[in-house]
């Protein structure tokens, strides 16, 4: 049975769409009018590399069994989805009609799946130890969430590493690690049948016969999305520096003793929210995969590119860690070189959203 899902964010969100379509069902993706009447007219591209396979393939949207359409923010017809998956950058939540569909899709009590590094506010209340902490400093607009039941929000640790070529148009995607989305369940078993559907659906896709990366895995423990705060502590965030952004691979092998430590602090906290050692990824493996990230990270090359409002994970990480009282200089030093990058592109003016 094909689904209906609505994906909010065209560029990171193009790639579970063309997973979905793969797997035989239909996506609106959500954007700019711009982009909207590119992809309506062209499709998507989204570039892949196959297990064994020396180059990355282009999967086109419009050789996909599922069918993909792209709508603004005000034109969105919400009785025709299943599910709304949250792709976008978390400060963009804060646009006017992003905000107003919000409004909407909270009031519809649509399940919604956050592919964001940022976590949504409500799927952190499903935590108890999270529940009570004074966590909306860390979001651009905490009010955006006020309206979402926490059990109709989970969170996809989302994993892939993907960019936009700069070179190419706004409807190319290049997947640069193929790695599984893995998302947390919902807390209502009729939403986890279907997000459990498409997992085995999408599991199932195969191109020349042969299996295609990028799953969608899912898990009863809330803790497994948040593996990925250590990889965003201990890489994403340290390629911003004082000076020049670096790559992430560089943020990590530069002192890959800090870098564990770092790391090692991290998924401490996660425990001490509850976490189990098995919902979490062990170093040597994350540090393996950082050889092959070459680039700086979306959010060093938003703040690069004069963005004054960036995804703050690493001030969630620091607001959770002071209030557990399990403080970090070194999460606190990453805090201060963001907070002051930003703030000197306020000062000269910077505008756009990552």
């Amino acid at each position: 049975m094909a689904r209906n899902i609505l994906i909010l964010g065209a560029s990171y969100g193009s790639l579970l769409g063309t997973k979905l379509l793969m797997a035989g069902h239909n996506v609106t993706l959500v954007c700019r009018a711009k982009t909207a009447e590119l992809i309506n007219r062209d499709g998507t591209e989204v570039r892949i590399k196959l297990r064994d396979e020396p180059n990355h393939r282009s999967i086109f949207s419009r050789d996909l069994p599922g069918k993909l359409d792209a709508v603004t923010p005000a034109d969105v017809d919400l009785s025709r989805y299943d599910m709304v998956g949250l792709a976008m950058q978390e400060p963009q939540y804060t646009n006017h009609t992003v905000r107003v569909l919000m409004i909407k899709i909270a009031a519809a009590k649509l399940p919604c799946l956050s592919i964001m590094n940022m976590p949504p506010l409500p799927y952190l209340k499903r935590i108890p130890a999270l529940a009570g902490m004074d966590l909306e400093e860390a979001y651009t607009n905490a009010q955006v969430w006020e309206r979402f039941e926490p059990g109709l929000v989970t969170l996809c640790s989302p994993d892939p590493q993907a960019f936009r070529p700069p070179e190419d148009a706004a409807n190319v995607l290049h997947v640069g690690l193929p790695t599984n989305f893995k998302a947390a369940a919902f807390a209502d078993d009729k939403h986890n049948k279907v997000l459990r559907e498409l997992e085995a659906d999408i599991d199932a896709v195969t191109l020349d016969g042969q299996d295609v990366p990028v799953k969608l895995k899912v898990f009863d423990s809330l803790f497994v999305p948040l593996a990925k705060w250590s990889m965003l502590l201990t890489g994403n965030y340290r390629c911003i520096t004082p000076a020049q952004p670096q790559s992430i691979r560089d943020a990590v092998h530069g002192d890959l003793k800090r870098s564990q430590a770092i790391y090692d602090h991290v998924d401490g906290i996660a425990r001490q929210l509850g976490a189990d050692p098995a919902d979490q990824v062990p170093f040597a493996k994350y540090a393996k995969a950082a050889e092959s990230l070459l680039k700086p990270s979306s959010a060093a090359r938003a703040v690069a590119a004069g963005a004054p409002f960036i995804e703050r994970v690493d001030l969630l990480v620091k607001l959770i860690a002071h209030q557990l009282g399990t403080p970090s200089a070194e999460i606190d030093r990453t805090v201060e070189t963001v907070d002051q990058k930003l703030n000197e592109k306020i000062v000269q003016g910077g505008s756009g959203a990552q």
